[in-house]
């Protein structure tokens, strides 16, 4: 049975600024939190879930000492963030991202500039580990990673994804990347481009890349359209997902 402060604590979580002060944020569903307890087991502070989950991982929770507390379903639905709660909810510690993996000169990477949508965040850092990209720049403004929205949309991607926010100048000057294409509609179309290593910029989903980061983009590049057929630009994770696919053939294929 859940305690009253124990469901204060977990629905503070709820907010950025909570979850900032106590490094700790909410992952939830089946899917999600036995991808966790497969594969980083560690982060997880305490988990919260029904009778039906315990037994049915009981094997990795017993073997990773996992602290828990067996809930009801009306009990979860007082902590969870989803409309519909799905057995298990658990409450992590942050990432430890003091350093940041190696930026490999052959590999590419994605920059996020100003993404506002979590369900685009969350779904962009799936592609990113589809496509083998490890890390995810981000600019300051783009939404928390910790979004319960984008932890859910990343489908266990943010485990095994490094996201770091910071400038994009910063980023360039840190791991001394001499390409940075940018996503613009402008741009040499990407399947008449030769595309190599490099830093690739995604803007912002109402206005793209900002001024102040166009200035740094070294090689625009674009998605060509069948036509003028009325559609203006792409949702900021489709683009993603075609812009990535393209890449990984290029580089990686």
């Amino acid at each position: 049975m859940i305690s009253k402060n124990q469901i204060k604590q977990v629905t503070a979580l709820h907010q950025k600024k909570y979850r900032d002060e106590e490094q700790l944020f909410i992952a939830e569903g089946v899917k999600t939190v036995e991808e966790i307890l497969n594969q980083k087991p560690d982060i997880i502070a305490h988990l919260y879930a029904s009778d039906a989950f315990i037994a049915k991982t009981n094997d990795r929770i017993q073997n990773t000492s996992v602290e828990y507390t067996i809930v009801t379903e009306a009990e979860l639905k007082r902590i969870s963030m989803q409309v519909n709660p799905n057995q298990a909810l658990a409450v992590c510690h942050y990432f430890d991202t003091a350093s940041t993996s190696s930026v490999l000169p052959d590999k590419n990477y994605l920059y996020l500039d100003n993404i506002r949508d979590p369900g685009n965040m969350g779904t962009i850092i799936r592609l990113a580990d589809w496509f083998g990209f490890n890390t995810v720049f981000c600019s300051p403004e783009s939404v928390d990673f910790y979004n319960n929205k984008v932890i859910q949309a990343s489908m266990g991607a943010f485990l095994r994804t490094q996201v770091v926010y910071e400038p994009l100048a910063q980023t360039i000057s840190k791991h001394k990347f001499k390409t940075v294409y940018g996503a613009v509609l402008n741009g040499t179309s990407i399947y008449k481009a030769t595309l190599g290593p490099g830093l690739i910029v995604i803007g912002n989903e109402a206005n793209g890349i900002s001024n102040e980061n166009l200035k740094l983009i070294t090689t625009p590049v674009s998605i060509p359209a069948h036509g003028q057929n009325g559609t203006e630009s792409l949702n900021a994770a489709i683009a993603t997902g075609i812009l990535c696919g393209e890449f990984f053939r290029q580089t990686q294929a």
